[in-house]
């Protein structure tokens, strides 16, 4: 498995020597300074990389090629939306960088009410909070049809904590919603949300299945001829939230993506943070179902609550059998290995750590602090080693 680690460029506290003393040797990132829709220049690309390559890295993965808002409501002509993302992935494979990441989630990215959520031993995590989730919907956002999405002891919970909420409160959960955007463009505020989510009105889960589809009949022949890795982020949460359906939150969300064009080009990144805040996901037993279309994997952990709140764990101290889910990786490297494939060894990031030491008060995006990733990165990385050594052991014993 490649170690890599997500940078942010020039919107990045954490530098690239910072980085190289994590052992990664894969760099995960995109040009989050272009807008939307744009076409992503030859020139820009390899700058980058060329910026990437000094410091003693290889771009091994881009983080995301984002979607255009008017190709996930289906608005329009979209010939020319779809002809500047095929261009951009024609400068991305160019410049020799073959694997792109993206998600389908419609309006926002990663969700969380928290930011800075306390961890029992120090430090602080990211959260969602179901009651706070719906606080905002129900009473920030006036959404009185989310009523229907939350069970009763959360709105009864998120009625008291928006009684109990000062200004400032209600301005922290918004600014913390909004957060998991990853570029420059798109924050909201709550009147800008409002408008933002009237344009998804008439769209439901099958619309937005057949946009995904079209999307991905755009894109995908043209991955196959450039020889690139195209690889679907699950949702974050895996939940319908603000009244938009998520597609992609499941085993059958999965299988619908990978279905609607079967080519190997089409695949997944496995997250298993994403899949594994919801309770029905298997996430060991999904990436053995669909080993041989994952393409990149994000390794965190999360822990559940009953009431649909979660909080990103340690990386080996959540509800997702990490080791499992790594062995399962291993075995489709060997596997592919067999074969002799050219994308044998898979890509894999510590996603989202705790903030912890010398991360508090640093200002780095949230849930990408540097010791708190470093600490997922080395226990990720002994858990693979430990596995790839006793599998080596049993095979000499055969």
């Amino acid at each position: 498995m490649i170690e890599s680690w997500r940078w942010y460029g020039p919107f990045d506290k954490i530098t690239l020597p910072e980085i190289a003393q994590t052992g990664a040797t894969g760099i995960v990132t995109a040009l989050h300074e272009i807008p939307y829709g744009e076409v992503w220049p030859t020139d820009r690309i390899a700058a980058r990389k060329a910026e990437i390559q000094a410091a003693g890295f290889d771009w091994v993965v881009v983080e995301s090629l984002p979607i255009h808002e008017r190709i996930k409501r289906g608005e329009g002509d979209l010939s020319q939306l779809f002809a500047n993302y095929r261009q951009s992935m024609a400068n991305l494979a160019a410049n020799g960088i073959h694997t792109i990441c993206y998600n389908f989630m419609p309006l926002i990215d990663w969700t969380r009410t928290d930011l800075d959520a306390p961890v029992a031993r120090g430090g602080t995590c990211l959260r969602f909070s179901a009651p706070k989730m719906a606080a905002f919907e129900l009473h920030m956002l006036g959404r009185q049809a989310a009523e229907a999405d939350y069970p009763e002891d959360v709105r009864k919970d998120a009625a008291v904590w928006f009684q109990q909420s000062t200004e400032q409160d209600r301005e922290t959960l918004l600014h913390s919603i909004m957060s998991g955007l990853p570029g420059a463009y798109d924050r909201y505020d709550i009147a800008g949300l409002k408008r933002a989510l009237h344009g998804y009105d008439g769209i439901d889960r099958a619309t937005l299945r057949a946009n995904y589809r079209r999307f991905l009949e755009e894109v995908i022949p043209a991955a196959e001829d450039l020889g690139m890795r195209f690889c679907v982020h699950p949702d974050d949460p895996p939940r319908d939230l603000l009244g938009l359906p998520r597609i992609v939150s499941d085993a059958n969300g999965i299988a619908f993506a990978l279905e609607a064009v079967p080519a190997r080009s089409n695949g997944l990144t496995l997250c298993a943070g994403s899949l594994g805040a919801n309770p029905a996901n298997d996430v060991p037993g999904i990436a053995r179902r669909f080993a041989d279309r994952i393409h990149f994997a994000h390794l965190r952990n999360v822990r559940k609550d009953p009431d649909g709140s979660f909080e990103e764990a340690a990386h080996l101290e959540g509800d997702t059998d990490m080791v499992a889910l790594i062995d399962a990786l291993l075995a489709e490297e060997r596997r592919r290995t067999a074969e002799g494939r050219a994308d044998a060894v898979i890509p894999f990031r510590p996603d989202h750590g705790h903030e912890l030491l010398s991360d508090i008060g640093r200002g780095t995006h949230p849930g990408y602090p540097l010791i708190g990733r470093l600490r997922g990165l080395a226990e990720l990385r002994g858990v693979a080693a430990a596995l790839s050594a006793s599998h080596g052991a049993a095979q000499a014993r055969a």
